[in-house]
């Protein structure tokens, strides 16, 4: 049913904006940015006075200096601000409301089209923060496919969606939507859920069908998670075997496999089994950070969802299971996520866990990544440069240069003197697409 309901309204959202669109997506669409300076491949020195030529949504080529325009051209001035590619988040869950409160009292009383419009206003958000590109962990197949292809269209405004579908779990695990529903809804839950496994072989059919439903990444619980409405802790819930039937069944469908992980039992075990990604990996010590190297996993730190968390739990806003589950993340995270960012050889890729913590708040992880001991540098490429190459983006995002798509921000200082800059993006460019502009979101689709 979310399925119908969410391909009818994206629909309706492409027959109105169709007109307009054949006029800003057409062939030969030329501009000039004039950026005063440019970060075009993070992790190495910015250059100078920059321009770059964009056509058709992507990076034509990069002159040094401010190079004139030609006769039809557009030229956006940028010569007083810093110019670097687009944001990457690795961990979003876009259909998750703000509102906490208003997510658990209304749960039975929304129909698809409330979530499906929440969505769309996150990915507006989002984009408008300056993520360009985003990897939802967590969302209805239907739902996120048909914003993610509404996207690509260019039909809908938002980031570029890598999409997990549902996580999957074991039985009672971090996942199992049925934890603390009434009987009766437990029943119903249990009885049409697909992402819950138990045991090797029901754990590949699990992976299969999110597969056939559009997931693009494989996402897993192999711990105990801070949100779900169950007790039990953060330790270990998946047994080796499935995990590793999960990464092969993922791997040998071309996909990545991630694996939500909190205690050191659950990080080793995933890392063993041979995930593309650790989500969260909030204990961990020498031995496990070693596995990390060996593997050349990517490890996702999420840092400010614990404290929003703890925050939200604390207020009532959350289940009474998930308070002391949050308040022990959250006070060993920070200590943990030192020693990760200092330990040599550690891939590390940006991700938030936006949805726990509010849309469009994504870039204040960066501060917490300096304080926890990062440079401005590093915490910009793990937003860039990483986090595409965990996507299996590099050859498209990342970095700006020719032949690559025209995913561009900028601020008006160097965040590399001041990472809280990228807190205050002043313009936004997707694919060639001009989405925000001396601070102001533009009309979409453009005129």
């Amino acid at each position: 049913m979310f399925k119908s309901a969410a391909a009818a309204l994206v629909a309706a959202l492409c027959l109105s904006a169709a007109p307009a669109l054949a006029q800003t997506h057409g062939q030969g669409s030329l501009t000039y940015i004039h950026a005063g300076a440019l970060l075009d491949r993070p992790g190495q020195a910015p250059k100078g006075a920059s321009t770059l030529i964009v056509r058709d949504g992507k990076i034509e080529r990069i002159e040094a200096g401010l190079s004139a325009p030609p006769a039809g051209a557009r030229l956006v001035d940028l010569s007083d601000q810093f110019v670097l590619p687009g944001l990457i988040d690795s961990h979003v869950h876009i259909f998750s409301d703000d509102d906490k409160v208003a997510a658990r009292l209304e749960a039975m009383n929304r129909d698809a089209e409330d979530r499906f419009v929440i969505g769309l206003d996150n990915a507006r958000r989002t984009l408008s923060a300056g993520f360009t590109t985003i990897r939802d962990l967590g969302s209805d197949p239907p739902a996120i496919t048909a914003l993610r292809d509404g996207i690509e269209k260019g039909l809908i405004e938002g980031p570029t969606i890598v999409n997990a579908g549902r996580m999957i779990s074991i039985s009672g695990g971090h996942g199992d939507g049925a934890n603390g529903l009434a009987r009766e809804y437990a029943e119903f839950e249990r009885e049409h859920a697909v992402n819950t496994c138990d045991g090797p072989e029901d754990c590949r059919r699990a992976v299969r069908i999110q597969i056939s439903q559009g997931a693009q990444v494989i996402k897993f619980a192999a711990t105990g998670g801070v949100l779900s409405n169950v007790a039990g802790g953060l330790g270990r819930q998946m047994f080796d075997d499935e995990m590793k039937a999960i990464v092969e069944t993922a791997h040998a469908f071309g996909r990545k496999a991630t694996a939500h992980a909190h205690g050191k039992d659950g990080v080793m075990a995933a890392l063993r089994a041979g995930v593309d990604s650790v989500e969260h990996a909030t204990f961990t010590d020498p031995e496990s950070l070693a596995l990390f190297r060996e593997t050349g996993a990517y490890l996702v730190p999420t840092m400010i969802a614990p404290e929003a968390a703890v925050q939200q739990a604390r207020a009532g806003e959350r289940p009474p299971a998930v308070l002391a589950k949050a308040e022990e993340a959250a006070r060993i995270a920070f200590a943990e996520h030192i020693d990760q960012f200092a330990a040599p050889g550690v891939k590390i890729a940006f991700g938030t866990d936006t949805g726990v913590s509010a849309h469009g708040d994504n870039a204040t992880e960066f501060k917490m990544m300096v304080e926890a001991g990062m440079t401005p540098a590093r915490a910009i490429r793990t937003a860039t440069v990483d986090a595409a190459d965990l996507l299996g983006l590099s050859s498209a995002i990342g970095t700006l240069e020719p032949g690559k798509a025209a995913d561009i921000i900028a601020v008006a200082r160097s965040p590399l003197d001041d990472v809280t800059e990228l807190e205050r993006v002043t313009f936004v460019m997707r694919r060639g697409v001009v989405h925000k502009l001396d601070g102001q979101r533009q009309a979409f689709p453009p005129n």
